[in-house]
């Protein structure tokens, strides 16, 4: 014999003031919950990484300068350039180097910023490298 056999087969008590509640409302109490609201996006942004910027040596500086030129020089024909650049992350130190590809509008020479076709807007000085693809004449 077990030890609830005598009292197995008795009716569920039911309350006669209150409605029995539905099965998935039931369900979600027992469901896992943080206690710390937030804590797993924390640890996450503190777990992802970022690269330090680069200092470029004279001559990589120089070369940058020679294609800044050329680009200036060309600036009417909207030449169609590749860049690496370095771009600074906004919660934590460090940052990650992003390549972009564009028809370049404009140089502002006052806020060292390229003017892309497109509207996107790169910081000369966040620039690593430059591959001058296409220059129409």
């Amino acid at each position: 014999m077990g030890k609830y056999d005598d009292i197995i087969d008795f009716p569920v008590p039911t309350s006669k003031n209150h409605p029995r509640m539905p099965v998935i409302q039931r369900a979600a109490q027992f469901s896992s919950f943080a206690a710390l609201r937030g804590y797993d996006d924390a640890v996450a942004e503190t777990g992802r990484l970022t690269d330090e910027r680069l200092e470029l040596e004279e001559d990589d500086l120089a070369r940058l300068d020679e294609k800044l030129f050329v680009i200036t020089d060309n600036i009417r024909l909207q030449p169609y350039i590749e860049i690496v650049y370095f771009c600074p992350d906004k919660r934590k130190s460090g940052g990650s180097y992003q390549n972009y590809s564009g028809n370049v509008k404009q140089i502002d020479e006052y806020s060292r910023k390229f003017l892309f076709a497109d509207g996107t807007t790169i910081n000369i000085d966040d620039i690593i490298d430059i591959h001058i693809s296409k220059i129409y004449e």
